[in-house]
């Protein structure tokens, strides 16, 4: 777990939990929008299991009681996790869904299985191909991928744990013990996790709050971190 802390932060810690394949850098541009609080990161880029993955952000969880959980995709669903166990002092979820395979998500186990097979063979190939999926025409042509941290940045264990996770961890039936507020940042287009999955979380969490930018795929703060940060702050002070 890493700490960063900011001369100014009045107003709480924030735990970033950040998506597949991905370093914790991609929230940098977000976290320098938000200097009122305290960034912490959970790292779990060289986990060598699931088990490991969920131990690890716990332990992060426990270690900063009553944070503000901040999950993007994958680290969306362990934020959901943490929260169902009363771990949280609130929740940011981005691009999140309670369920990634079907019959509760989108994806079909057996692409993930593939996926993991094929890290064996190529994981930069893999990690490359993922990364096409992230983004819509638009923002692809204003040149958002070049925005993303470089590939590699996870352990080849790591990769395979996170997917692991994917598959395994589902929160559709622990959505309602959820007690602390929720601010859900969506955008319509994201095909990973589709819009669908975040409009089945603001109907079933009781204190959920939704911000939707149009025009966005699955990583809608990458170049829009002013809009979001503003968004984040409204709601945490209201």
């Amino acid at each position: 777990m890493i700490r960063s802390t900011t001369e100014h932060a009045t107003c709480g810690t924030i735990l970033w939990l950040t998506g597949w394949s991905m370093p914790a850098a991609i929230f940098s541009g977000l976290q320098a929008r938000l200097p009122g609080f305290q960034h912490v990161k959970a790292d779990y880029t060289a986990v060598h299991t699931a088990e490991e993955m969920l131990a690890l952000t716990e332990n992060a969880a426990r270690n900063n009681k009553g944070a503000l959980i901040a999950g993007w995709s994958l680290g969306a669903l362990l934020a959901l996790r943490l929260a169902a166990n009363g771990l949280a002092g609130g929740l940011l979820l981005i691009s999140g869904t309670a369920g990634f395979i079907r019959p509760h998500g989108v994806w079909p186990d057996l692409h993930v299985r593939q996926m993991m097979t094929s890290i064996m063979q190529n994981r930069h190939a893999v990690e490359t191909k993922f990364r096409k999926l992230l983004f819509t025409d638009s923002e692809r042509k204003a040149g958002m991928e070049e925005l993303l941290p470089q590939t590699g940045s996870w352990t080849t264990s790591a990769l395979i744990a996170g997917l692991n996770v994917l598959r395994s961890e589902e929160y559709l039936s622990r959505l309602n013990q959820i007690k602390c507020p929720v601010l859900l940042i969506h955008g319509v287009e994201d095909t990973v996790c589709p819009y669908g999955a975040v409009k089945e979380l603001s109907v079933k969490l009781s204190q959920a709050a939704l911000v939707t930018l149009e025009e966005s795929g699955h990583v809608p703060f990458l170049g829009k971190e002013e809009a979001v940060a503003t968004a984040v702050r409204r709601w945490w002070n209201a």
